[in-house]
C-alpha cells in the first residue's frame, strides 16, 4: 500500500499551500471532468516513482473541548495516529507559539514519526530564526516555501527515507490476475458493514484465511460463483470466532488505502441523505486513483418517491463524473437488489483490464474522425492518425498525430464514447492521451 504523509499545524501556517504542492492538484487529470468537487483534504502524490498518499488535518487545536473544533481535532488526531509520518507545519516569519508547543507535546507523547517544517521560509537566512523552533523538542527544521516550491524535494526524500522499505522489492506486492480486490468504500453509516456482513453470510460466499497481509489491512479473500475475490477492510472487519464481520467504523486512511489497492470500488451512497460533499470527495478520489467503480444507492426501502428523485437528481449532478459507472439501487438490510451487484463488479473488472488491438483502435480512431472532423484551432487543424493502447486498469489509449494540442475536451469525450461503445467499458474510466509528431510544420494545410 501507498506511505500516508499526514500534514498537521495550527491553522494558515500553508499546510493547503503544501498540500497542493505535493498533489499538484491544479494539474490532476480528473480536472476536466465537470462537477467533480476540488476540495478535498486528501490526494495522491508522486516524487520519481515513489507515490504517496498526502491527508491535509485543516487547523489542529489539540485541547479543543467543544463544537466544530473538538471534531476537527478528533478527525486530525485518527489521521496522524493513522499516517505513517508526519509533517508539522509551522510559519517561519511568525516564530512558535503557545499552540505549535501543545501540537509538539502531542507529538512526543504520540512517539509517531514527526519532521518539522518551517514554511514561509524563502530570503530567509536559515540561522537564527529557524533556531527557536529546536525548543519544540521534535528535531532538525526543514525550511521550505511552498508557495515557491522550495525545499520540497528534499523534505518528501526525507519523510519517505524515514520509511522502511518504501518501494523496494519487499514491499511490492504480486498481485493474481484472477482475483478482483474489492473495496466497499462510503462515508460512516451509509451500511458497508451491513452489505458485508450480508455477503460473508451467504452461503455460495466462502471466506477463508490469506496470511501474509501487509500494514495490519484485514483483506478477506473468499469465492462466489467460481470467481475469487478479497474483500479489502473499509468498515471495521474482524474476527470473530472463526468469522469475520464488519462493524461501522469510518477510517479516511484505510478508505484511501483500500481504494488504492482495490481492483473495483463500490461506493455506497446514503439514500435517506443523497449525495454529500464526503460522498464527492471519495468519488473524486476513485476517479483520480483510475479504479474501476460501482456505484449503489442503499436503503432504497426507506424513501418514498419524492426523496427517491432528489436522490437520482443529486447523482446526476453532484456525480456526474462518474457517469461511466453502474447505478444500483438496493437495501443492504432486506437484501434487495444485491444480486446484480456481483455482474456490474465482474463487467466493471473486465473493463479495466480490457486488451484493444491497435488495428482496431487505430479503425475506431479514422472512423470517428471521418464522421466528425476535430475543429479548427487558428491556422491548424488537429489531424489523428492512429492509436494504441498504452495501459490498463484504468484502459489508457495514445492518439499519435499532428496539433493535438489543440484537440477539445469535448473532442476527447466524443472519441471516448465511440471508444466505450466498441468495446462494452462500463465501470472503468477510460484515459485519452494525445502525442503529437515532433515536426511543427508537418500539418499547417486546412484539410
Amino acid at each position: 500500500m501507498k506511505p500516508v504523509i499526514a500534514l498537521i499545524g495550527r491553522p494558515n501556517v500553508g499546510k493547503s499551500t503544501l498540500f497542493n504542492r505535493l498533489t499538484k492538484t491544479r494539474d490532476a487529470i480528473v480536472a476536466d471532468f465537470a462537477g467533480l468537487t476540488r476540495d478535498r483534504h486528501y490526494g495522491n502524490g508522486k516524487l520519481g516513482k515513489l507515490e504517496f498518499i498526502v491527508v491535509d488535518t485543516g487547523g489542529f487545536e489539540p485541547d479543543a473541548s467543544s463544537g466544530i473544533y473538538k471534531e476537527m481535532a478528533k478527525q486530525t488526531r485518527q489521521a496522524v495516529a493513522e499516517a505513517d509520518v508526519v509533517l508539522f507545519v509551522l510559519d517561519a516569519r511568525a516564530g512558535v507559539s503557545a499552540q505549535d508547543h501543545e501540537i509538539a507535546k502531542y507529538l512526543r507523547k504520540l512517539g509517531k514519526t514527526s519532521i518539522l517544517v518551517a514554511n514561509k521560509a524563502e530570503g530567509m537566512a536559515e540561522g537564527a530564526r529557524l533556531a527557536e523552533f529546536y525548543e519544540l523538542g521534535l528535531g532538525d527544521v526543514q525550511p521550505i516555501s511552498a508557495a515557491h516550491g522550495q525545499g520540497i524535494k528534499p523534505l518528501i526524500e526525507l519523510a519517505l527515507g524515514a520509511l522502511v522499505p518504501v518501494g523496494g522489492d519487499d514491499s511490492e506486492e504480486v498481485s493474481d490476475p484472477d482475483v478482483i480486490k474489492l473495496a466497499v468504500a462510503g462515508r460512516p453509516n451509509v451500511g458497508k458493514s451491513t452489505l458485508i456482513n450480508t455477503w460473508l453470510g451467504e452461503e455460495r460466499l466462502v471466506a477463508f484465511d490469506l496470511p501474509g497481509t501487509t500494514r495490519d489491512a484485514i483483506a478477506v479473500p473468499f469465492e462466489r460463483d467460481g470467481q475469487r475475490f478479497e474483500l479489502i477492510d473499509t468498515a471495521g472487519l474482524r474476527r470473530k470466532g472463526q468469522v469475520f464481520e464488519a462493524i461501522e467504523k469510518f477510517s479516511v486512511v484505510k478508505t484511501l488505502q483500500a481504494i488504492e489497492s482495490a481492483s473495483v470500488v463500490l461506493l455506497l451512497i446514503d439514500a435517506t441523505q443523497g449525495v454529500t460533499d464526503q460522498d464527492a470527495h471519495i468519488a473524486g478520489y476513485i476517479l483520480e486513483s483510475g479504479r474501476a467503480v460501482v456505484v449503489a444507492v442503499n436503503k432504497w426501502d426507506a424513501v418514498d418517491e419524492y426523496q427517491r428523485e432528489l436522490v437520482k437528481r443529486s447523482i446526476e449532478t453532484r456525480l456526474g463524473f462518474l457517469k461511466f459507472a453502474a447505478l444500483h439501487l438496493i437495501s443492504a438490510q432486506k437484501r434487495q437488489g444485491l444480486g446484480p451487484l456481483w455482474e456490474s463488479i465482474g463487467h466493471a473488472y473486465r473493463s479495466a483490464n480490457c486488451k484493444m488491438p491497435t488495428p482496431v483502435l487505430t479503425r475506431l480512431l479514422l472512423e470517428a474522425v471521418q464522421f466528425q472532423t476535430p475543429k479548427k484551432s487558428g491556422m491548424y487543424r488537429p489531424k489523428l492518425r492512429y492509436a494504441h493502447q498504452g495501459g490498463m486498469n484504468p484502459p489508457i489509449i495514445i492518439i499519435h498525430g499532428n496539433s493535438l494540442d489543440h484537440v477539445t475536451d469535448a473532442y476527447k469525450r466524443y472519441l471516448e464514447g465511440r471508444f466505450r461503445k466498441e468495446f462494452g467499458l462500463i465501470g472503468t474510466p477510460l484515459r485519452i492521451q494525445m502525442k503529437s509528431a515532433q515536426n511543427p510544420y508537418g500539418n499547417s494545410e486546412d484539410s
